[in-house]
This record gives C-alpha cells, sequence and structure tokens, in this order.
C-alpha cells in the first residue's frame, strides 16, 4: 500500500487520560487557535476514564501537523493526559485488519 499524504489533509486526534474538567475545551480550544476545523468529535467515559477521537480538517491550519501534533502532545502531558495526532492516512494504515 502506497501512502500519499498529499490525498488528505484530515488528521485524527487522541485523547486518553482520566477525566477531569475542560478536557474538550481545552482541545477543541487549542485547535480553533489554529484553525484547524473539527469535522468528528466522539468522546466517551468509563469509570473515571476519558477518551475521545476527533476527525480535524489542516487545510485552512495555521501550523503544520508536526508541530500540533507536539504542542498538543506536550501541553496535554501537563494536564495528565495522552494526546496524539496523526495524518489520516498513517491513522487508518497503522489500525486496518
Amino acid at each position: 500500500m502506497t501512502l500519499s499524504l498529499e490525498e488528505s489533509n484530515r488528521a485524527i486526534i487522541t485523547v486518553l487520560g482520566r477525566d477531569h474538567t475542560g478536557i474538550i475545551a481545552w482541545v477543541s480550544g487549542r485547535l480553533a487557535e489554529y484553525h484547524v476545523n473539527i469535522l468528528d468529535i466522539s468522546q466517551t467515559i468509563v469509570d473515571e476514564f476519558f477518551t475521545m477521537i476527533m476527525v480535524v480538517d489542516l487545510k485552512p491550519s495555521l501550523i503544520g501537523l508536526a508541530d500540533l501534533a507536539r504542542t498538543l502532545e506536550q501541553e496535554g502531558t501537563d494536564k495528565g493526559l495522552q494526546v496524539k495526532a496523526q495524518h489520516e492516512d498513517i491513522f487508518t494504515f497503522m489500525h486496518r485488519i
């Protein structure tokens, strides 16, 4: 399978960690600052554990995916969260059966 990262401007962002107030607000606020458009979002809480998956459009973004991923990961760590952002094609390739 050949990956062509120019085909799509979409990325997948995953957030995992203990639930606390403001997680969605923080992530969506940071994305809004960089003009990253949220296309779809799914979140759930199991016991005290928060999980979220977002599909975002990077086309209007003011930041590249690598910088966005690094920023979200570093800030997420400070908040006790594991945050990953990766190109849709990479995510799909890694999670195929």
